[in-house]
């Protein structure tokens, strides 16, 4: 997202034929707009519900209807409809709490088109004209996005089944009318991105096994549930995010979302005067022809993903399996080939997983989620356990079983139930090496560190990508001692944006003031890739990499070595480099988990984690210093912690970080 000011730098930059073309284009696709508004405002966008007054889906679903007895069963056997229950209450009396808004009452009607964190609401009208973004006020548009995703529409589901309680089916009625109506197609904020359309139309379909029995439900309405519907279908074909340099989440929303639509209308097609449409059966089998290939795209040969961001890999597999599974269930299969792949995106999950269950956010991270299966009211942002429960029933592997045990649920609504693990599947992870997605996982008895070197996401492009090159995060004893700093916001506060993603707030050496890989301030999904970072040896309990982020800037190297041994870690730092001003003035900085205390001065520090004492020492070092920090552990969050920033003039710095009983 940029602004204007550095569009028209762009534009200068340009050769005079590139831009006067891009003018041009601009033009023509601005009068586009034009006309399409026009028409839409003389005759809207709709489907006469009666055209669906015979349709029934054409698929079986996740949750099958004729299992309903076996679900509520093993949840109360379980002990988790309490919880469900609790989850559901809440979504019928408006009660949300969506990318850090903490719990918030909405009101007898939800506020379809506001960021209600900050009271702005976008206006109704053609959504190619709406402005996304505004420097000038801190709204956040991914909230109106996010609560129209409907993803809590599952859990009211599970509820109704529980205590055939009609007051959820008639709030899922209330909700999908208000929106249909609050929200004519291709006319407000919610049909701004693709990807939102479709993720809202997977979760709609996701609920339908619920409430299609509910006799407070009239065959009236699902005939205009179903128009609106198949309006998703129309619009998602029409509007794909595959248009640019690179292809990534957004796309691999699209095409989940043309599957489950293509597997929900099956043959059934109405045809439309409007535009030449494509029908149902195209959206399955191009949706699944897409995914076939896209996974390759996006998905590197050790199973990390090329966004550069277990976050984002955390929805992307998410996309991809759920629908991998579904299409399976009822006899549409991918390659071998595909499956493979896919199995490796889960293996990685597991090989970044600390031992308390959580995996690092590395990256980006917005809290994205393609299928909210359990836990609606408190799903924690980082533990991806969830997906690890799903894999294992799908691909039949205890090791996945095991770690995921604690989110079973997942594994009842997706793969259809859970089998106990053998006495043998849970297998003690060892260090492992990502080296395609740039991760790198030392282990020892009592300690993990994951630590970061490689490509920059899309290929270089940078787009969800921090500058985190070489820093790493540490947890001893299952407990926390340097970790990420997190993401936070996007659009909301470009600064603060700025900020998380800085090399500064990194676990790593920065050289005078500069940035590993230049950004604009107000450029906010782009890093130049200019650290070209490479490992050049790593075992299980060693590492050393280096990256050239410095070295067109300040004429240096940064070389880090890293070794784990016994009851400790030693860090490395290197600047290799000639010239009059060289060695260049670095501080090397190290970010605390919130709630962990910190003393000392000089070259020797000290903090409690609760279960262990850890001590820094350094050598090489000329100050250290804490500073005040924030740490985000879910988009829109953030939490205050420590950061020692260490000074260093002399080329090189040697840590020392060794822990012992409290």
């Amino acid at each position: 997202m940029a602004s204007v000011r550095t569009k028209i730098r762009r534009l200068k930059e340009m050769p005079l034929r590139a831009a006067m073309k891009k003018i041009a284009g601009k033009a023509v696709q601005e009068a586009r707009f034009a006309y399409r508004q026009y028409r839409i405002r003389l005759s809207p966008i709709a489907l006469a519900p009666e055209q669906f007054r015979r349709f029934m889906p054409a698929c079986a679903f996740p949750a099958e209807p004729a299992k309903r007895e076996e679900y509520v069963r093993r949840l109360r056997a379980e002990g988790m409809d309490e919880g469900i229950i609790r989850d559901a209450d809440r979504i019928c009396e408006h009660i949300f709490d969506l990318l850090g808004s903490g719990e918030v009452r909405l009101g007898s009607r939800l506020p379809w088109h506001e960021d209600f964190k900050t009271g702005f609401r976008w206006e109704k009208k053609f959504y190619k004209r709406i402005k996304l973004v505004d420097p000038g006020h801190a709204a956040d548009v991914k909230i109106p996005w996010e609560l129209s995703r409907f993803q809590h529409f599952f859990t009211l589901g599970k509820a109704y089944w529980l205590t055939e309680n009609e007051k959820y089916a008639l709030e899922f009625q209330m909700q999908l009318e208000d929106w249909i109506s609050e929200n004519p197609v291709e006319m407000s904020v919610n049909w701004t991105c693709a990807m939102d359309v479709a993720i809202r139309a997977a979760n709609w379909i996701f609920a339908v096994p619920f409430f299609r029995g509910s006799p407070s439900l009239s065959p009236s309405f699902w005939e205009r549930f179903h128009a609106s519907l198949y309006l998703h279908g129309v619009f998602i074909r029409s509007n794909l995010e595959n248009k640019g340099e690179h292809t990534g989440n957004h796309y691999a929303a699209d095409l989940a979302g043309l599957v489950a639509l293509g597997l929900y209308f099956g043959n059934f097609h109405v045809p439309m005067k409007q535009r030449k449409t494509t029908p149902p059966p195209e959206w399955l089998s191009f949706g699944k022809s897409e995914m076939e290939k896209e996974l390759f795209v996006q998905v590197n040969a050790d199973g990390t993903n090329y966004e550069a961001s277990t976050s984002y890999h955390r929805l992307v597999a998410e996309m991809f399996l759920i629908t991998t599974i579904w299409c399976g269930q009822i006899g549409i299969h991918f390659s071998e080939r595909y499956v493979h792949r896919l199995e490796k995106m889960h293996e990685f999950l597991l090989g970044v997983m600390k031992p308390d269950g959580l995996t690092p956010l590395i990256g980006d991270a917005d809290d994205g989620r393609y299928l909210i299966a359990s836990r609606y009211g408190d799903w924690v942002r980082n533990d991806f356990r969830h997906l690890l429960a799903v894999a294992g029933e799908w691909f039949d592997r205890d090791d996945f079983r095991a770690a995921g045990a604690s989110s079973r649920e997942d594994a009842l609504w997706v793969a259809g139930g859970w089998k106990p693990v053998s006495k043998d599947g849970s297998v003690a992870p060892k260090s492992a090496a990502y080296p395609n997605g740039g991760y790198y996982v030392l282990r020892g008895p009592e300690a993990y560190c994951l630590i970061r070197c490689g490509e920059l996401s899309f290929h270089g492009h940078g787009a969800h990508s921090h500058n985190d090159q070489l820093s790493f995060v540490l947890n001893v004893k299952g407990r926390d001692v340097l970790v990420d700093p997190g993401t936070y916001v996007y659009s909301a506060d470009y600064r603060a944006r700025n900020r998380f993603r800085s090399t500064a707030v990194h676990n790593t050496l920065q050289v005078y003031g500069l940035e590993q890989n230049e950004m604009d301030e107000d450029v906010l999904f782009l890093l130049r890739e200019q650290t070209f970072a490479e490992c050049f040896g790593f075992a299980e309990r060693y590492f050393c990499g280096s990256h050239h982020g410095y070295l067109a800037k300040a004429g240096v190297i940064h070389r880090r070595e890293i070794v784990l041994e016994g009851a400790g870690l030693s860090v490395m730092d290197t600047l290799k480099g000639t010239g009059p001003d060289f060695p260049p003035e670095a501080f090397v900085s190290w970010m605390l988990a919130p709630g962990t205390g910190m003393t000392g001065s000089g070259g020797t520090w000290m903090l409690e984690t609760g279960v262990c004492r850890v001590t820094f020492t350094f050598a090489g070092a000329e100050t250290a210093e804490l500073e005040d920090a924030w740490v985000s552990t879910g988009y829109g969050t953030r939490v205050p912690s420590r950061m020692l920033r260490v000074h260093t003039k002399q080329g090189f710095l040697k840590t020392n970080i060794r822990w012992d009983e409290k």
